[in-house]
């Protein structure tokens, strides 16, 4: 990116604003990332940060939660607000024409939200039915299972939209005591598309003379995760059996962290990756398999996925093991590391195609507290890895995984047997 397209400036107050000029197809992209999502949710309160993050867009400022729709659908726009684990972002997109009265909002939402009880109640009721929801399905069963075992108590051990009993109780006064925490652990937003020339001013003009006191996210150590094998199972009367078998590892921009990042790609990106070759196609195991290496600020999770029909369960537990202790036992080829390498940087244009996916990208990168341009360097520096180096990350890393099966109870044997004579269990050793 030409540097000339990027300014850094500050709002009173001290947010970082970031500014990614991209002009010709006259849209502009907001992302206003905030640290402090479900792994800072209160004791007792999980699920607080999704519950306010839902509520933000449902009124602001003077805009009650009907009039909030109306500008924003009015003007062909988008507007949406999510917790995840590390943070809570606030996303627009609209036409540059637009901005003068919809760039506002980003920080009225923050500063000034409607926390009506009658919102409040409705949006909890969501997410109570969306967990409810999730309670049926055996992928989500086994994924829960498998955080547990992670995470425990800790503050990755809970779906962001948080755990029933403590959601049931969260009030307004709960809310409105997070609310103003909003900025306090860092928060930065980014700007990228088409950029009117007064897009900071009108930024701040719904907040009349008012600063919003913050800071750029630095750079720290997240939550962290539980480093010993353990199997969960859960029964459902199905015909298919879920597997995830998982390890809790290192944050974004950690040491391996970016040797894990290539594992992942050659593992589980594309039709050619080393899961899908073998479970899939060489022995007909899959419905499904895949890899999952998310982002966080701590210890980020690294699991491989596969469901199957339960009477196979025996043996998709034997294979999914024999690829996992592959990993700590050899290196992976020359010829695989190019082809991951090819992935990665594949992966990386492909999240740079859109103004959104740039805002989001930069949002989530200077929210970790990493530098600007740590995705330029991350492709730069993943050409110098060497096999043995990816060896070495996976020894470290992913020695001590943890097994979750969700199926039917005769399957949950068959692939608990096969755990337990693995010397990945711990169960066989010694």
């Amino acid at each position: 990116m030409r540097e000339r397209a990027v300014q850094q400036r500050v709002l009173p107050g001290g947010c970082p604003l970031w500014l990614i000029d991209r002009p010709g197809a006259g849209i502009l992209s907001a992302k206003l990332w905030m640290r402090g999502g479900s792994s800072s949710d209160p004791r007792g309160q999980r699920g607080a940060a999704q519950l306010l993050a839902g509520v933000l867009s449902r009124g602001c400022g003077e805009l009650s939660g009907d009039a909030l729709a109306d500008l924003v659908e009015g003007c062909g726009a988008g507007l949406r607000c999510e917790a995840a684990e590390d943070g809570t972002l606030i996303s627009l997109k609209c036409a540059s024409s637009d901005a003068e009265a919809l760039l506002p909002l980003l920080l009225l939402m923050v500063r000034r939200p409607w926390l009506v009880d009658d919102q409040i109640d409705l949006e909890r009721q969501l997410n109570l039915q969306t967990l409810q929801r999730q309670k049926e399905d055996p992928f989500q069963l086994a994924h829960d299972q498998l955080r547990g075992l992670l995470y425990g108590d800790g503050p990755y051990g809970h779906d962001a939209l948080g755990v029933e009993a403590e959601l049931k109780a969260i009030g307004k006064p709960e809310l409105e005591q997070l609310a103003r925490s909003y900025g306090r652990s860092g928060a930065v937003l980014v700007l990228a598309g088409e950029l009117p020339a007064e897009a900071e001013r009108w930024l701040l003009s719904g907040l009349g003379d008012e600063a919003w006191p913050c800071s750029a996210p630095e750079r720290q150590a997240g939550p962290t995760g539980l480093q010993q094998p353990q199997l969960a199972c859960s029964n459902d009367d199905t015909e298919q059996l879920v597997l995830m078998l998982g390890a809790s590892t290192t944050p974004l921009g950690a040491p391996h962290a970016l040797a894990l990042r290539l594992l992942h790609c050659h593992l589980g990106v594309g039709m050619s990756s080393r899961l899908f070759v073998a479970l899939r196609e060489e022995h007909g195991l899959a419905y499904d398999v895949g890899v999952h290496y998310p982002a966080r600020l701590g210890d980020a999770p690294f699991v491989f996925h596969l469901s199957t029909s339960s009477d196979r369960a025996a043996e998709a537990t034997r294979e999914l093991l024999s690829e996992w202790q592959r990993l700590l036992d050899q290196a992976i080829s020359a010829a695989d590391l190019e082809l991951a390498l090819a992935k990665f940087r594949g992966q990386e244009a492909l999240g740079r195609q859109t103004s959104s996916q740039i805002a989001d990208r930069h949002a989530l990168v200077l929210g970790h507290g990493l530098p600007f341009d740590f995705a330029d360097q991350s492709l730069r520096d993943a050409a110098e890895l060497a096999p043995e180096q990816l060896l070495t990350a996976a020894r470290e890393l992913l020695t001590q995984p943890s097994l979750s099966l969700c199926g039917p109870s005769a399957a949950l044997k068959q692939a608990e047997t096969v755990w337990n004579a693995h010397s990945l269990s711990g169960a066989a050793k010694g």
